[in-house]
């Protein structure tokens, strides 16, 4: 295996909406940023990967236009998922693996002020069975979350604390949305209030990676891979128990998270109730900083929050804040699918 890093991060602003901007002119100043934290251009990237989704965008193929952001020239090495760029990172990691490069450029975006994401989330479901249902996000969490109340895992109070926690420490965050005392608020769809749920919002964010010595000479403290790893549940919410993240904990196993203590988490956890669940999954304790960044419930662009949680944790070790982190990023209704990543600063390795 090639140690990887992830050298360099940068994200937007998170704002309620950027009626002003594309999502090309949301996204460049975002790629000029990483690009300049490490001196390359964009000749020097050997990969470039992208994650967003078209149903947000509202056309087939978006993404192909966020590529005037990378330029038209030279010609690129690139690829797109229709995921979360956690998943993007995902793929650029493997393509540095087969040796095919030994840098990557991963960048991800979302905008979801123009319409009802809600609504848009509802895509998602079983086309047959719950899809014509028209269950939103937030109802569905809210199911999850009744469900964690139910069971005796928590209870309202408890995720109202998460909820304060979270956006407390997103004061110290300049990229947050929201931050700070948030009233609880009236509930959205019962247990959960306005204060559970995420901010809807626009944003976007890019990484590079870079394998061995080229990480080292790009970054003076690289917060290298040591583990990464994503797994699925079923489909059907039916067969699912929707307290637990079986797939979490699975790829938490395969990423090596168990075999040494983390010093910091950053949770994929747009919902406090989603907290609950990886915390458990995860083995996580309170000798853990969790979401320092204040998470997802601070600023939750869609197909990017997740790959914000990766450069967030590498951020940390960047800094010298972490030695080893833990990042989380989901995708699909109630933590369907998960990615799990250990990141670590060179030191922790030796």
């Amino acid at each position: 295996m090639r140690d990887v890093a992830i050298v360099a991060f940068a994200q937007t602003d998170h704002r309620r909406r950027t009626d002003e901007l594309s999502e090309v002119e949301m996204v460049m100043p975002v790629l000029h940023q990483v690009l300049d934290a490490t001196g390359l251009r964009a000749r020097d990237i050997g990969f470039t990967c992208s994650g967003s989704s078209d149903y947000l965008a509202g056309r087939a193929f978006s993404f192909t236009m966020a590529l005037d952001g990378v330029g038209a020239h030279p010609p690129i090495s690139e690829s797109h998922v229709e995921m979360d760029g956690a998943w993007a990172l995902y793929e650029a990691w493997v393509k540095i693996q087969t040796g095919e490069a030994d840098t990557a450029l991963v960048y991800s975006y979302g905008k979801s002020s123009p319409g009802e994401v809600r609504d848009v989330l509802t895509r998602q479901l079983d086309p047959y069975y719950v899809g014509p249902l028209w269950p939103d996000s937030v109802a569905l969490a809210a199911l999850q979350a009744q469900a964690l109340i139910d069971a005796g895992d928590t209870d309202e109070a408890a995720l109202a604390a998460i909820a304060t926690r979270s956006r407390a420490a997103a004061a110290d965050n300049p990229h947050a949305q929201i931050a700070g005392p948030v009233p609880a608020g009236e509930y959205v769809v019962q247990p959960l209030r306005t204060g559970d749920c995420p901010p809807i919002g626009d944003g976007a964010a890019a990484v590079i990676l870079a394998a061995g010595d080229t990480a080292r000479a790009l970054c003076p403290r690289p917060a290298w891979i040591r583990g990464i790893d994503h797994r699925i549940e079923p489909h059907s919410l039916g067969v699912r128990r929707l307290t637990e993240s079986p797939s979490t904990r699975l790829a938490a196993e395969h990423a090596g998270v168990f075999e040494r203590p983390v010093d910091t988490a950053e949770l994929h956890a747009p919902f406090t109730s989603q907290e609950v669940v990886l915390r458990k999954a995860l083995g996580l304790d309170g000798s853990v900083t969790v979401n320092p960044s204040g998470g997802a419930l601070a600023a939750n662009p869609v197909m990017a929050a997740g790959l914000i949680r990766l450069g967030e944790a590498a951020a940390r070790i960047h800094r010298g804040e972490s030695d080893r982190a833990l990042a989380h990023a989901t995708s699909g209704p109630c933590l369907q699918q998960n990615l799990v990543a250990v990141l670590e600063g060179e030191s922790a390795h030796a």
